[in-house]
């Protein structure tokens, strides 16, 4: 079966210091990730991999998080790294799978351990989530690594999530998790438990003060009426002119009521109650009980429907 990858894209480097960017569009999700690879010595890393599920049918599969292996198998790109920015809430995590694929280290932001205390009582599992085990590495803000020979530092940039991160690579690559969407479209959600519309507005702030031409690359994109093909990648240039939620200078009282009002008329992603508490584990499903399967738990009312 061919994996739902519509759309790839790469980002040439732009010389020394700077990253060779490739985006893969997951459709059912509208989640991009992204591999991120040094030029100069052919090492990188993966960025929000994506693990196939079905919520109608409970099903898993890794043929968007293979077929990305596949892609730097065949580019002669050696992946040290599996990144997130945050425990998503849209679309199951392949870094375990990934990680236990090629040997190699995954890594989220430290506040994780925040957020699986916050979903420990969501989902009544106490003793469920433990992210310094299944996290090789808990970033903190300021925290830096390499990819091949390219600096990497983390930006704790919250909202959309109380501990979403931004990685900042090179010289001119920034992967801005659930923070932007693309110019025409404005900026992401900001009502999920932690979430914070206020806060959401300072980590766009942080984001706009890289340089002008720093390429910004987005977690998620679905088109629009006048676009019909995702996109994801911007310049902090474009953003800051054309955003259509902060661009031109928004103030934060302005943005906070547009956002509010907007995130009030989204519903729950169709995924979010089955996949966090497996991406709250790296995407590892829970142990199997003694019948040899395993099961999610779905917490029942406790997020109804607002209705106006």
């Amino acid at each position: 079966m061919e994996a739902n990858l519509t759309l790839t894209k790469t980002s040439p480097s732009r010389g020394k210091d700077s990253a060779e960017v490739t985006g893969f569009y997951d459709e059912p999700t509208g989640s991009i990730q992204y591999l991120v690879s040094d030029p100069q010595t052919g090492r990188g890393a993966v960025i929000d991999a994506v693990m196939g599920f079905d919520p109608a049918h409970a099903v898993t599969d890794t043929e968007v998080a293979d077929a990305i292996l596949d892609h730097a198998d065949k580019a002669g790109i050696t992946i040290d790294w599996i990144l997130d920015t945050h425990p998503h809430a849209d679309h199951l995590m392949a870094s375990a799978h990934l990680k236990q694929t090629l040997g190699v280290r995954n890594a989220i932001g430290e506040k994780v351990v925040e957020i699986a205390e916050l979903w420990r009582d969501l989902y009544h599992l106490p003793g469920a989530f433990d992210p310094s085990r299944d996290f090789d590495r808990l970033f903190a803000h300021g925290d830096t690594f390499e990819i091949g020979s390219l600096p990497v530092s983390v930006m704790l940039t919250p909202g959309h999530t109380l501990g979403s991160i931004t990685y900042v690579v090179g010289s001119d690559a920034a992967f801005v998790n659930d923070t932007f969407m693309q110019p025409d479209v404005g900026t992401s959600r900001a009502d999920f438990p932690g979430g914070s519309a206020a806060t959401l507005y300072d980590s766009l702030q942080s984001i706009l003060a890289l340089g002008d031409d720093t390429r910004l690359f987005v977690g998620h994109d679905y088109g629009t009426d006048e676009r019909e093909q995702p996109a994801w990648e911007s310049t902090v240039a474009e953003q800051r002119r054309d955003n259509a939620h902060i661009g031109g200078g928004v103030a934060l009282e302005a943005y906070v009521e547009r956002r509010e009002s907007r995130d009030r008329t989204l519903g729950l992603p169709d995924r979010m109650l089955h996949v966090l508490q497996m991406n709250l584990r790296a995407g590892l499903a829970p142990a199997p009980e003694d019948d040899g399967h395993s099961y999610l738990k779905i917490p029942l009312n406790r997020f109804p429907k607002e209705t106006s």
